[in-house]
């Protein structure tokens, strides 16, 4: 009796294991995974902007370019450092705005893709 007791448990509690795994799955895919895909978003972002330097772009922006203090040079490597810092703002303010999109449709591709593979397959073209 003891052993078909505990045979009967084991099975009760494996089939209630079997009927919560869909929410696990969702509870992850909803929950977790959204949380560390956004810090991942905001790290990726954090190194992109160390990289292409647009804060100390931002920072230096009226300062002469390459550091050039010698008389008759410093109003000219300022409007020079002005210009130049000026374009490549641009292009990284260019590139920062293309990644956030780019993180924009994987995230909610993210979070379609669940539905996508249900719903898909029964769409005619």
């Amino acid at each position: 009796m003891q052993f078909a007791s505990k045979i009967l448990t084991l099975i009760v509690l494996s089939m209630q294991k079997i009927f919560a795994f869909p929410l696990y799955i969702l509870k992850f895919w909803y929950l977790e995974a959204p949380k560390q895909l956004l810090s991942f978003f905001i790290s990726l972002d954090k190194a992109f902007l160390g990289v292409f330097s647009l804060p100390l772009m931002l920072k230096t922006f009226f300062r002469p370019w390459k550091n050039e203090y010698r008389e008759g040079l410093v109003g000219f490597s300022i409007f020079m450092g002005v210009v130049i810092k000026s374009l490549f703002i641009l292009a990284d303010l260019v590139l920062f705005i293309g990644l956030i999109i780019f993180e924009i449709i994987l995230f909610i591709g993210f979070l379609i893709w669940p539905f996508a593979t249900f719903v898909l397959p029964f769409v005619k073209l």
